[in-house]
């Protein structure tokens, strides 16, 4: 039952992450979303301060309830923390590439989203971004799936970065902490922000640095992203401040992907860093030299984010299939 509503259907449907289990309920005419979490990954029980801490997010339910009172995620009818399950409105995805008025028109739809977001009663504390980032990064250092001093170079690349990275608790806001393009879906109307384990107040430029590394990566795109979702154009300061948080960002997921690689087993310390181009990724992986949803493939993704980290220059984003 839905409320009062028998079910006439119940159909499993793709697109959760791994782990997840999503169902459209058919009920009463109207089609309704429901997820149920699975366990928590090896990843989310990292140690972060000690035995009573972990990378789970204890806000999820919290923020996906503000989110959607807002207008910005789905409508939520059911969210139950203890059983991990939430039912919402079932929203039939169409692609992103479609939207209407191209690439200016989707940053700048994605930037009053994102306004709208930040413009909530801001989520509950989880972890400073750049702590977080550290903590991650001090795992895949410790996994020994690099050679001693393979990764000094980057080691050292964070510390810069995190010396001129100064956080402030005052500004940080309501986030989604997760806008790759699998989280954003388009209703052919409109975008909807989905998938909250990573939602907590944190830097509001978070959010955009990962939208702006997931679409075109461009300038044209930033600035267009940015000014819809600041509501005048940037400056120097918010300019300056974005390139520090894109490196967090890349490192972050260079640390998520390559945490995953390394629970697999391996023959060997790597001690390789070149990394390929996205071209030269998506040729491996149609040519069977390299399997998609493999450690192999989140290894040398992970690679390819830690090259953007180090360089600065675009990332090969997060449509390649890994």
């Amino acid at each position: 039952m839905i409320g009062r509503v028998t079910i006439d259907a119940m159909t499993p449907i793709s697109g959760g992450t791994t782990g997840t289990r999503l169902f459209r309920i058919d009920a009463g005419g109207r089609r309704y979303l429901l997820r149920a979490e699975g366990l928590v990954s090896p990843l989310q029980r990292l140690r972060i301060e000690g035995p009573a801490s972990a990378l789970q997010n204890p806000h999820q339910y919290t923020s996906l309830r503000i989110a959607a009172e807002a207008g910005v995620a789905p409508r939520l009818y059911y969210a139950d923390e203890g059983s991990r399950i939430a039912v919402m409105d079932f929203v039939a995805r169409q692609p992103l590439g479609s939207y209407a008025g191209g690439l200016p028109a989707l940053a700048t739809a994605l930037g009053e989203l994102l306004a709208r977001l930040q413009a909530t009663p801001v989520f509950p504390h989880l972890v400073r971004y750049s702590d977080i980032v550290a903590w991650l990064w001090s795992h895949v250092c410790r996994t020994g799936l690099f050679a001693p001093g393979t990764l000094d170079r980057y080691s050292e690349h964070f510390e810069r970065i995190r010396a001129a990275y100064v956080w402030n608790d005052a500004n940080s806001l309501s986030s989604h902490n997760d806008l790759i393009p699998a989280n954003i879906l388009y209703d052919g109307k409109r975008l909807w922000m989905i998938d909250w384990e990573s939602g907590y107040r944190n830097d509001p430029l978070v959010d955009i640095a990962i939208i702006g590394d997931s679409f075109a990566r461009s300038a044209e795109f930033e600035y267009v992203l940015l000014r819809s979702c600041l509501g005048r154009a940037p400056d120097d300061a918010v300019r300056a401040r974005l390139r520090l948080v894109r490196a967090l960002s890349r490192l972050y997921y260079a640390s998520v992907l390559l945490s995953a690689s390394a629970m697999a087993p391996r023959a060997a310390p790597d001690t390789e860093m070149t990394a390929p181009t996205p071209t030269e990724f998506r040729a491996a992986i149609r040519s069977g030299r390299l399997k998609a949803r493999t450690p192999a493939a989140r290894h040398v993704l992970g690679k390819m984010f830690l090259a953007s980290f180090l360089t600065d220059v675009a990332t090969p984003g997060f449509d390649l299939s890994v």
